[in-house]
């Protein structure tokens, strides 16, 4: 698969004319990681910044939303949610392509092993818990007052996301994945009785999404927001802990099989207690139903990779690799709830 590219001579004097202080566009270098929006480093004269765009192609309907990404970057500068700057949405599709948005580099750290193999125990425990912190600080955002009130529909959340990626994951399916079939059913006839609760949801919420302080176990800034909306906090809680039930596959790697304790993590039932203890709450019933959900989410966001992939559009040259592991996460969701 050919490397995306951007026309320096179009990006450039485009970016010089709409960012204050942008000067002399040198190279622009796409990041590796990544499955959604094509992401670059761009060097110039007056430093360092990052800008994110829609992939080529034909697009899901409400896949891609670079805009709604910038739109929470920008809302969340002042609160305790750390983000990267806002520099500029540019929403002419022709110009490269598709919309894309700039914002600052945050030079730091990125940890794609979730057992931190390069930190000793105490810095581990130090990047969970900010981690933690983070997230129950997300939750406690008021909408309101960022002006994020119209950013999705309060109420309901699990409802309209189980029908959300029901639709997305049958608009992408390939083949017939029977414990998906089976899930499109079961979650919608098992859903816990809305509380009520709504808040500021990041949607994909795990440790490669966090630039961290090059020394201290403190994050500099959440990225990847494409999937945020108003929602259920619990959705974005259990889905970072069901990434960490996942063993060490070569593809997406999680906690499962090691020792947690040894290792300075908190264990699942330990991270869960310090979010409840941040945000004021007891505890979290019917935590298996989320953590189903999630397994089959992500099944759902992975099969629309792969067909990014098989279509040529991936943003990733592992794209195919990601979407093998639709099947599989369905079926973990489903010894979920068989184990419940």
């Amino acid at each position: 698969m050919a490397v995306e590219q951007l026309d320096l001579d179009v990006v450039g004097p485009y970016l010089q004319a709409h960012i204050d202080g942008f000067d002399g566009l040198k190279s622009a270098e796409k990041f590796a990681g990544g499955q959604s929006n094509p992401t670059f480093l761009l060097t110039a004269n007056s430093g360092q910044y990052v800008l994110r765009k829609q992939p080529p192609g034909k697009l899901l309907k409400s896949a891609h939303a670079v805009d709604r990404e910038f739109r929470v970057i920008e809302a969340l500068a002042d609160t305790d949610v750390p983000v990267a700057r806002a520099y500029h949405l540019c929403t002419d599709r022709d110009l490269i392509g598709g919309m894309f948005y700039v914002m600052s580099y945050e030079n730091g750290r990125i940890f794609w092993d979730p057992a931190l193999p390069d930190c000793d125990a105490p810095e581990r425990a130090a990047i969970y818990n900010e981690m933690n912190r983070v997230l129950a600080a997300l939750h406690d955002v008021a909408v309101d007052a960022v002006g994020l009130a119209d950013y999705g529909r309060p109420g309901n959340y699990f409802e309209r996301q189980i029908s959300r990626w029901s639709a997305q994951y049958k608009a992408s399916e390939t083949e017939e994945i029977a414990a998906m079939d089976q899930l499109i059913v079961w979650l919608p006839a098992n859903l816990p009785a809305d509380d009520g609760q709504a808040s500021l949801v990041h949607g994909d919420y795990r440790l490669d999404n966090i630039v961290f302080h090059p020394t201290e176990g403190r994050a500099l800034a959440v990225l990847d927001w494409e999937l945020s909306t108003l929602g259920h906090p619990y959705a974005d809680l259990a889905y970072q802990c069901m990434q960490l039930r996942m063993g060490q596959d070569a593809v997406i790697s999680g906690l499962g099989g090691l020792d947690r304790q040894k290792l300075g993590i908190p264990s699942e039932q330990e991270y869960v207690a310090d979010y409840c203890r941040r945000r004021g709450l007891e505890d979290i019933p019917n935590w298996n139903f989320y953590i189903a959900f999630s397994f089959f989410r992500l099944a759902a966001i992975l099969q629309g990779v792969l067909k990014r992939a098989l279509d040529g559009n991936a943003s990733s040259d592992r794209a195919l690799e990601y979407g093998a592991l639709a099947p599989k996460l369905a079926n973990e969701a489903i010894n979920v709830i068989e184990r419940e």
